[in-house]
């Protein structure tokens, strides 16, 4: 699978421009699928919150919430289904429409990708068919080749993982170019539990070189904001100023880059 994707890495680098682009000019990368490949962007986008403090990736699941849990294949089969779903989300020309399909058959995905580009929007479509019918509804297609399913038409697997590889790199190239990520350390992480609590906590400590007392101190200081700790860590700035200045600057990343900068000098 890996080779396979390994081949399609200019386009999923266009891609990533376009999910940049989009998501700059206020509009969001939206992944449309049905069964296992609709899943596979529920998960993608699901990890995109805590991970990198963005809900600016979107998943939409073909029958959920019980297809998430459930298998419920017919739903695939309504191409106006999709329209009404992509509505409900107010999507727009300003959006990115990530079309996944296995097969690059399923009418659901078809028919949200045929809209998305009547009202004027990028359309990209996955797929791991090269005679895909979605091929004919995208701007661009991604298309690993990886063959027969080792269980005929279990496209759970081969395609499936194949899938994955390629939303994995869409988001988080598009989260590392867009500033939220700094020297692969989550510096958005949202600290929804003890868990990442302590991961900020360490990325303090490993940034800034302050003591993991002082580490936590600055993130209760910050109202658990990991960016803000940063500064206020980095500069001795209130936390008024810091966000401030990473509002004001061209990204976060960009600012804490700078500021670290300035302390290793």
């Amino acid at each position: 699978m890996a080779p396979a994707v390994r081949r399609t890495l200019p386009r999923i680098a266009r891609a990533v421009d376009w999910a940049v682009e989009a998501i700059r000019e206020g509009g969001r990368m939206v992944y449309l699928g049905a069964g296992t490949s609709g899943r596979l962007g529920v998960l993608d986008a699901a990890e995109c919150v805590p991970t990198y403090g963005t809900d600016r990736v979107v998943a939409i699941l073909a029958g959920a919430p019980a297809s998430l849990t459930s298998s419920v294949e017919e739903v695939e089969d309504n191409p106006q289904q999709a329209v009404r779903d992509l509505k409900k989300i107010r999507f727009t020309c300003n959006d990115l429409l990530v079309g996944i399909s296995a097969s690059g058959g399923a009418p659901y995905v078809l028919g949200g990708m045929r809209w998305a580009r009547k009202v004027g929007a990028k359309v990209v479509g996955i797929t791991c068919n090269p005679k895909a019918p979605l091929r004919a509804f995208a701007d661009l297609t991604i298309i690993p080749v990886v063959g027969p399913e080792v269980i005929a038409g279990s496209s759970r697997l081969k395609a499936g993982t194949a899938q994955k590889l390629v939303l994995n790199m869409l988001s988080t190239a598009t989260m590392v170019r867009l500033g939220r990520v700094l020297s692969g350390n989550m510096i958005n992480v949202q600290l929804s539990n003890q868990k990442l609590w302590k991961r900020a906590k360490g990325i303090l400590v490993r940034l800034t070189g302050a003591s993991r007392a002082a580490a936590a101190k600055a993130l209760k200081d910050s109202r658990r904001n990991l960016p803000v700790a940063l500064l206020m860590a980095l500069k001795k700035i209130p936390r008024s100023e810091a966000s401030r200045q990473l509002q004001e600057g061209p990204s976060v990343a960009a600012v804490l880059r700078g500021a670290l900068e300035r302390v290793n000098q």
